[in-house]
């Protein structure tokens, strides 16, 4: 499974877990679809920054399936 830290494996329309701003401390999960990718780097420490379908914002932690 990879971990989101790099651009090129975040595609809108893949299924990931991202943690949502407010979640950071205690490191909860919410899935979804990527619709939209925020960051402009190629990598990123702490995971790629995404908007969901539903429009939640938060950073690439598991990529579920392309």
């Amino acid at each position: 499974m990879k971990n989101g830290q790099n651009r090129s494996d975040v595609k809108p329309g893949t299924k990931v877990n991202i943690i949502l701003k407010a979640h950071q401390r205690t490191g909860e999960k919410t899935e979804g679809i990527v619709k939209d990718l925020l960051t402009n780097a190629s990598f990123h420490p702490h995971g790629i920054k995404v908007r969901l379908e539903d429009d939640q914002i938060g950073r690439v932690c598991d990529i579920l399936e392309q």
